[in-house]
């Protein structure tokens, strides 16, 4: 077995971070668009971005990354847009340049926030 990195941070359940943050995110989206505040409304509107987190964390184990670093973030934030992004017009959803650049600022800071707040709070 040779070559075979560990990861920096050990085996955590991070992900799960993630997926927390994205329904949040829908909840607030769907309660600021007065869409109403269900949980099958939640977890329809975070559906295509939940997948794009599962892209997200397939990369980061595969390249060993530490969960808590920008490359993690980062590798993360990506797929979620962009998988999140094409599930929506799939589903015939919106996917406005103006929702795009909200979704990725509002996410971005979310799975970079609890990152920081996490490593910060390890000191």
């Amino acid at each position: 077995m040779a070559n075979v990195r560990p990861r920096p941070d050990g085996p955590q359940n991070w992900w799960a971070l993630d997926a927390i943050a994205v329904l949040a995110f829908a909840a607030i989206g769907r309660v600021s668009h007065k869409e109403g505040f269900t949980f099958s409304g939640v977890v329809d509107t975070a559906f295509p971005f939940l997948v794009g987190v599962l892209v997200g964390w397939a990369v980061i184990e595969w390249q060993k990354w530490a969960a808590l670093g920008w490359r993690s973030g980062l590798g993360v934030l990506i797929p979620t847009v962009v998988v999140g992004m094409i599930g929506r017009r799939i589903l015939g959803d919106g996917t406005a340049a103006s929702f795009v650049v909200v979704a990725t600022v509002v996410l971005a800071a979310f799975f970079f926030g609890w990152r920081a707040l996490v490593r910060f709070t390890r000191r």
